[in-house]
């Protein structure tokens, strides 16, 4: 029998805390060790709640991925005790709050057992509580600083609610452990999840292991988060070409993630069915207060996007002399998950609410399109690995406790101090007091030690001259120029040691997760290159290589380049510059694989078939609109081309009637499968069967391949239900994650295409090779020029199909190369001007941005 929870102490819980049981046998916990039910958690969360006693008492809980402190956290929480959560990673931080906050249990881990220890320092409580408070957090950046957020149990309840809405959570998710529990966003990852009855893959593995991905395939991870750093990492293990067939969002926060890396992650979900949230929040607000919506972020990767749900955001006028625009001010936030206020001493906790909005401090705008973008800071915070610091406290404090006058300065990458030299003071000793204050790793602090402070003409600090200091560490050396001496020292920086030698490895140094990023980038660009195993080669084994490489290479999405080379096929093929068919049958393959990646990667069943709706409304207008201006210069066509209905009115007819099956077919197939979609049992099937229910497509759709059903006189290629098993085929493809699974859809297309056109044999070896290589090759050898032509072909193919038929014949008589150019050269004008004027049309803003969404904007990364 499930054990419930003891009553709430004081009278107040948390929802979700309290109310694991009611998950029943769901999964709540995946770990190295196994997994963990809900209910089997609710009954540990019981027995800890009554090892807590009776009484409200403050409860300091060190932060740690584990199911020991994750089972103290809820078990507070569900009985009513305020939760002191610190970095259990940090026991300076630890021990400081202890003393400052007193508090009345003390949790520790228990060697040899996965259960945590209960010290109980007093049997009732030293302080006062309010009795809405529930948890307190360090603000970022003041780790082990008595400065603290009080949040109550309607702060995190709403919070965990409003980011499982935006996010769309399932009870079927399950999100990695990537963030450490201590840390707001680490934590509304654990609170959001429960709250839906979704599972959590615990660990506290880095995403640079191995193991950690071993552990996220068994468990079917649904959810990574991360900060910017995770990003660049996440490069580094080659996450891009990382088979997770159960992934299904991404998010982002804990500091600016530069738009051009939102681009490339946006646009590699959509090539890999996933979403990229990037969000924004403070601890001040629990976690988040805005969201930007995946849709949006290849378009808007500047922004922060829109409010969470039951927040907003007002923007209050700035000083002008502050030199921000007329239309930016300090951004205001207000929402139930505003914190209840601050705390600086214990006789605060009996406070209640103090703050009803929240100053962010940083500096923003509105969009016309309603989205917020940061443009500033209104004071001089910085935000450095997801720590929030404030430089002129680095100086108060090095003042006032030390003795010593610095200036402090840096970016979202690092801080740089400038201190006056003094008796008895090295750089690594101040170095050590600002990682102990402020809880900053040691690589991210450059110090200066000078005879004065910079200052400028008018005796004022000279920030910017501090800021160069810190740049100029970082300047790095060429490739290849680095000997064994300049990578001990680059190692003892970063890992701020003193005992490194050419015999040390990253390893053996305790580099960790995230030094592995910077150590990474750093060394690359020392050698020039990254060593296979360099976090465990000794330091003196690390050489640049013999032959220095002039430029790296590039590549382009398969898909991309088979879009280019199909619609260059189809177009020479129709002016008979050369004879190579079958172009428009392979785009139908390559628009279903891009269907199954794009279209399907929405969580909600409308929303999927809003999208297939839009598909097919960015395809049949631009259709019709061209249509209708062929009419007008009698091209040939009449009213069943403007209605797209002519090969299912006249499906013999090889008039210039013919020439818009393609794109007739294409929206016939998605009506298709937008009503399949809308079926709820159709979409549950294709969630549970990702592959298994295209390949039935597949086998429904040979019927009429093979002509296994009745059906009145067709033309047999140019029909939409004869040619619905090559998108069929495309869509299996692009949920093919495992070899078998690619073995049998390409033995599909290997036996059913031969024969489906009689007499074309390389017609059919043309389809073949390029569906082969969509299904294999992920990617394929390019060059930057290459892969600019390919994306402009490639997202114009629509537009030059369409009017390659009335543009190619006006040069046909002067030169067959020259019209096939001018065929293309006009299709991608025409791309160009209507994707211009839909953007510019008030009634249809995002038309443009719908038409991309199919023809795949793949633009390429280094």
């Amino acid at each position: 029998m499930t054990l419930l929870p003891a009553p709430p102490v004081g009278g107040h819980t948390l929802p979700l805390a309290h109310g694991l049981a009611l998950h029943g046998d769901r999964t709540a916990l995946v770990t190295a060790e196994g997994e963990v039910s809900y209910g089997e958690l609710a009954g540990r969360v019981a027995d800890t709640a009554r090892r807590l006693g009776p009484g409200r008492r403050l409860v300091l809980l060190p932060g740690a991925n584990t199911v020991g402190a994750l089972v103290v956290h809820l078990a507070a929480l569900s009985a009513g005790h305020p939760v002191l959560l610190v970095p259990g990673d940090h026991p300076e931080a630890v021990a400081a709050l202890t003393a400052a906050y007193d508090p009345d249990v003390v949790a520790h881990p228990d060697s040899g057992s996965a259960e945590w220890r209960i010290e109980e320092r007093r049997t009732g409580s030293a302080h006062s509580f309010h009795p809405d408070l529930a948890l307190l957090l360090s603000t970022s950046g003041s780790t082990g600083s008595p400065k603290l957020v009080r949040l109550s149990y309607d702060n995190l309840q709403a919070n965990a609610e409003s980011i499982a809405t935006y996010l769309g959570i399932l009870d079927a998710d399950r999100a990695a452990t990537t963030l450490p529990m201590h840390y707001c966003y680490g934590l509304s990852v654990i609170h959001s999840h429960l709250l839906r009855g979704a599972g959590l893959v615990l660990t506290g593995l880095s995403v640079a292991d191995a193991c950690f991905w071993d552990l996220f395939r068994t468990a079917r991870g649904s959810a990574l988060a991360g900060v910017p750093y995770t990003f660049d990492l996440l490069d580094r293990v080659g996450f891009a070409e990382m088979d997770l067939p159960h992934l299904r969002y991404v998010t982002q926060a804990g500091g600016r993630l530069a738009p051009e890396r939102v681009s490339h992650y946006a646009e590699l979900g959509q090539r890999r069915g996933w979403d990229l949230f990037v969000m924004y929040g403070q601890t001040e607000a629990t976690a988040r207060m805005a969201y930007l919506p995946p849709e949006l972020a290849t378009a808007h990767p500047g922004a922060i996007g829109v409010p969470v749900p039951g927040g907003s955001f007002s923007l209050e006028a700035v000083d002008e002399t502050s030199g921000a625009g007329k239309d930016v001010g300090e951004l205001v936030y207000s929402g139930p998950n505003v914190m209840l206020g601050y705390a600086d001493t214990p006789a605060d906790l009996a406070l209640g609410r103090t703050v009803d909005t929240l100053r962010t401090g940083d500096l923003a705008r509105r969009t016309d399109n309603g989205l917020y973008e940061i443009v500033g800071r209104r004071s001089r915070f910085l935000k450095i690995l997801g720590l929030r610091i404030d430089p002129q406290q680095v100086e108060t404090t090095l003042e006032k406790r030390h003795g010593l006058s610095a200036l402090c300065a840096g970016d979202d990458e690092g801080l740089a101090l400038a201190v006056v030299r003094e008796p008895g003071w090295d750089e690594r000793r101040i170095r050590r007091r600002v990682v102990d204050e402020f809880g900053l790793p040691g690589r991210a602090i450059r110090v200066h030690l000078l005879p004065e402070l910079p200052r400028l003409p008018t005796g004022k600090p000279d920030y910017q001259a501090v800021r160069a200091m810190g740049r100029r560490d970082d300047a790095g050396v060429p490739p290849g120029g680095a000997g064994a001496d300049d990578l001990c020292a680059l190692y003892a920086r970063i890992l701020d040691r003193t005992d490194v030698t050419p015999d040390s490895t990253f390893v053996g140094l305790g580099g960790d997760s995230l030094s592995y990023v910077e150590m990474s980038l750093h060394l690359e660009e020392r050698l020039g290159h990254l060593p296979t195993s360099w976090h465990t080669t000794p330091i003196g084994e690390l050489r640049a290589p013999e032959r220095k490489t002039r430029g790296r290479g590039r590549s382009l999405e398969t898909s991309v380049a088979l879009r280019a080379v199909a619609i260059v096929c189809v177009v020479g093929s129709h002016i008979r510059l050369f004879e190579l068919r079958g172009g428009a049958h392979l785009l139908l393959a390559v628009a279903g694989f891009n269907f199954a990646r794009f279209l399907l990667s929405s969580a909600e069943r409308r929303e999927r078939v809003r999208r297939t709706g839009r598909s097919i409304a960015r395809i049949a207008l631009p259709c019709v609109a061209w249509t209708a201006f062929a009419i007008l210069i009698g091209a040939g066509y009449d009213l069943s081309n403007l209605l797209l209905l002519h090969n299912a009115l006249f499906p013999q007819d090889m008039g210039p009637g013919l020439h818009l099956w393609f794109v007739e077919a294409l929206v016939y197939i998605l009506f298709a499968t937008l009503g399949l979609l809308a079926l709820p049992a159709v979409d549950r099937a294709e969630r549970r069967f990702p592959y298994g229910l295209p390949l039935a497509l597949v086998a429904l759709g040979l019927l009429t391949r093979y002509e296994l059903v009745g059906l009145p006189e067709r033309s047999r290629i140019t029909d939409a239900v004869t040619v619905f098993w090559l998108f069929a085929l495309g869509w299996a493809a692009a949920k093919a994650r495992t070899t078998p699974h690619r073995l049998l859809v390409t033995l599909a297309a290997l036996a059913t295409v031969p024969g489906f056109f009689p007499g074309e044999p390389w017609r059919e070896a043309f389809v073949l090779i390029g569906f082969v290589l969509l299904v294999w090759f992920p990617a394929l050898p390019s060059h930057p020029r290459i892969n600019q032509v390919a994306g402009l072909l490639a997202a114009s193919s629509l537009s030059i199909y369409l009017t390659h038929w009335q543009i190619y014949p006006i040069l046909d008589d002067v030169s067959e190369p020259l019209s096939l150019i001018t065929a293309l050269l006009f299709g991608i004008a025409y791309a160009k001007g209507a994707d211009h004027l839909t953007r510019r049309l008030p009634t249809l803003p995002r038309l443009a941005a719908l038409r991309t969404e199919w023809l795949g904007s793949h633009r390429q990364h280094s």
